[in-house]
């Protein structure tokens, strides 16, 4: 589904350059969740922009499906990111005094799909008392289950998620991660969970770290909290 190959990019600041990604391959099938660790400044963020076609690689290949992004029109572009990607972003990203299950329903609209099968993520995650709340009625926590069920509501063919379980409890991140499980191994969904959370792991069929850049052989090791599930 998702294909690296040995994918650059650089960006200066002054005279020093800075090795954002720096020769990363990989590999996310479908129906395969691939966790990915990295400090701040890793490269993370930049690499989930070259993959949503955001920024282009200044050297190697974006594939999906075998088509190299570098290769789409602006319209597939679009459509790409409307229909075959899920991107699961920040809190803050949510409208102001739009209703939970209307933001949740945003991709769906703008693509023309009705309201699909939100009310049974939104319920799945624990919102179904909340969803016709406001976002500024809700919590942090609750605004970033609202951007988990608006990425999932097109039954994307590629997630990206960014720090999903970064604003919520035990309970909920455990909750969230067994949900992208399920949406992979149901659904033949590919997702790359970018996170700090050490649970993870647990739930991944693939782990890398990313340091400086570059991939680097370091694995978090699960806790007895993971291991029960």
């Amino acid at each position: 589904m998702l294909e690296l190959q040995n994918v650059v990019k650089h960006y200066r600041v002054g005279e020093e350059p800075i090795r954002a990604v720096d020769g990363v391959s990989l590999r996310v099938d479908r129906g395969e969740l691939v966790a990915l660790y990295g400090p701040s400044g890793s490269g993370k963020t930049t690499l989930l922009s070259l993959i949503a076609g955001v920024l282009a690689p200044d050297d190697g290949h974006v594939l999906i499906d075998g088509r190299a992004l570098d290769g789409f029109s602006r319209e597939e572009l679009d459509e790409y990111r409307l229909r075959r990607l899920g991107i699961i972003g920040q809190p803050g990203d949510l409208i102001s005094g739009w209703r939970a299950i209307e933001s949740a329903s945003l991709k769906l609209w703008l693509a023309g799909s009705g309201d699909g099968n939100v009310e049974v993520l939104l319920e799945r995650l624990g919102l179904g008392a909340r969803m016709r709340h406001r976002t500024e009625q809700l919590s942090m926590g609750e605004r970033q289950r609202v951007m988990i069920a608006q990425a999932l509501s097109t039954s994307p063919a590629l997630v990206l998620a960014d720090e999903p379980t970064g604003t919520l409890d035990t309970q909920r991140s455990l909750a969230v991660l067994e949900l992208l499980r399920s949406e992979c191994h149901q659904s033949g969904t590919a997702v790359l969970l970018v996170t700090h959370d050490p649970q993870a792991a647990a739930f991944a069929d693939a782990v890398h770290t990313l340091q400086d850049g570059r991939f680097v052989d370091h694995v978090p090791q699960p806790t007895a909290v993971e291991e029960m599930t």
